[in-house]
């Protein structure tokens, strides 16, 4: 040993008398502070109990989505839209519907932006309307009528939390592979079970792509909404096209376009030719070949996902063997 150089050993660990050690699963002795294990069992029980009031509640109907009342309204008016106004409430309508409580109809005009933003709208079109019962003057706008809600999309975010809470126990007192095992396998199968609706859903809309009228369209006016950026600072600018065009039964809709559109911002005047849906003048596209296109990639995408999420399952499952 070179001169000078002193080592200088630490003497070994010894519980003193009367004090408390940590565990070796990671929870710390009485009196201590919760380990990992402890921490984690203590968020999915908390998760846990949340999502069976959740569910308790929906059983008993009294879930905010339950009391909201879901009805059908119907767009009387379309009024000019503003060059340069903001997205949110760009299109001006005026909306009808009765009101279950007083029988009454009711009338609005303008969308204030609560709720959906309507993206397209003609005289006669049906959108679903929502307001809490008796109060219709709170109502929210949607672009199609809502089914009613039983209100468990609360309790399933619980449900998700605690069981990613379990998974992470799982894979710290354990092994580490449950963590794929736990997280991959459950997103699989859904993605599995979801994959015949998304063929379906493809062969649909090839379908009705193939059913398009094509009909003239002009570019009327573009929305403009600005906002800053907290991180940054810096100046976002978002710019939304609006397309005007008529049907061939004579129906005037006019909705937003967002894609296939060049050089967005200097679009207003522009001639477009808009191929549409005859059922449903909200579905168009301006280039059906770039969405026919876009539709495969889908479900592609859908099925690789599919796939690495299985194999990472069965690579968790061999490492545990």
């Amino acid at each position: 040993m070179p001169a000078g150089l002193q080592v200088r050993r630490a003497p070994a660990c010894q519980g003193r008398p009367g004090g408390h050690s940590a565990d070796k699963d990671g929870t710390a002795g009485r009196g201590g502070r919760v380990g990992w294990d402890g921490f984690l069992l203590l968020w999915s029980g908390a998760w846990g109990a949340v999502a069976l009031v959740g569910a308790a509640r929906s059983l008993a109907g009294v879930t905010k989505a339950q009391r909201t009342v879901r009805l059908a309204g119907r767009i009387e008016r379309v009024g000019e839209v503003r060059h340069g106004a903001s997205r949110i409430g760009g299109i001006p309508v005026t909306v009808a519907w009765r009101d279950p409580d007083t029988g009454r109809e009711v009338v609005v005009q303008g969308d204030d932006g609560r709720g959906e933003t309507l993206t397209a709208a003609w005289a006669g079109r049906e959108i679903g309307v929502s307001h809490p019962g008796g109060r219709p003057d709170e109502h929210r706008f949607a672009n199609a009528p809502e089914p009613p809600s039983r209100g468990l999309a609360g309790p399933a975010g619980a449900l998700f939390a605690g069981y990613a809470g379990l998974v992470a126990l799982a894979a710290i007192r354990w092994a580490w592979p449950w963590a794929l095992v736990g997280g991959a396998g459950p997103w699989a199968l859904s993605g599995l079970l979801y994959l015949p609706g998304t063929v379906r859903d493809r062969r649909g809309k090839r379908a009705r792509l193939a059913a398009m009228d094509a009909v003239p369209g002009r570019i009327v006016a573009v929305f403009r909404d600005v906002r800053v950026d907290e991180d940054d600072g810096s100046t976002i600018t978002t710019l939304t096209p609006v397309v005007a065009f008529t049907t061939r039964d004579g129906t005037a809709v006019t909705a937003h376009c967002t894609a296939h559109l060049a050089d967005p911002g200097r679009a207003r005047g522009r001639e477009v030719t808009v191929h549409h849906t005859p059922a449903d003048p909200a579905e168009f596209t301006l280039d059906p070949a770039a969405d026919r296109r876009s539709w495969g990639w889908d479900v592609a995408v859908h099925a690789a996902a599919v796939l690495v999420l299985a194999a990472t399952a069965v690579v968790g499952v061999a490492l545990l063997g």
